[in-house]
């Protein structure tokens, strides 16, 4: 007897176990599609992040290439006004100094219309261009700066 309960509680117990842990295969394929339609979702929102990052940093070069682009130009704008003075200036000279600053201010008019086009002529095509060329014009405009002050400590003595 006791050894018939004994077996009648264990088989019992398997038997329970087995119906309760053993799921439907409707549950399961339902459970997947849940899991299947999460992963989605997450996925969407990845990319929905990563579209708005790049629009940040879009925004972002954008802003730092319009900054750049108007110190730039006032830069190149207090030149032109200290070479039109320095034109007004030299007219007083003796004819021979005269037509060498003429000269040198020529050539510095030249590099400063010639780093405006540059910087007018940039179009906004993505950092590493940005990059090269703000490097490339920072370099230009310190030789003409370097030019420029040449000049104008020659011309003020």
């Amino acid at each position: 007897m006791k050894k018939t309960i004994l077996t009648l509680a264990i088989t019992t117990l398997i038997a329970g176990t087995m119906l309760t842990g053993c799921q439907s295969s409707s549950k399961k394929v339902e459970d997947a599609q849940d899991n299947v339609q999460e992963a989605k979702d997450n996925m969407q929102e990845a990319k929905n992040d990563v579209v708005d990052a790049k629009n940040d940093l879009n925004q972002s070069l954008n802003d730092s290439i319009r900054q750049f682009k108007k110190v730039s130009e006032e830069k190149i704008n207090a030149h032109e006004k200290s070479l039109a003075e320095f034109k007004t200036r030299i007219i007083n000279e003796k004819k021979e100094n005269r037509a060498k600053y003429e000269k040198n201010l020529a050539e510095l008019e030249k590099k400063n219309s010639d780093l405006k086009k540059d910087l007018d002529d940039f179009k906004e095509e993505g950092r590493e261009k940005w990059e090269a060329f703000k490097i490339k014009f920072n370099h230009d405009y310190n030789e003409f700066e370097k030019a420029f002050k040449g000049f104008s400590v020659k011309n003020a003595q």
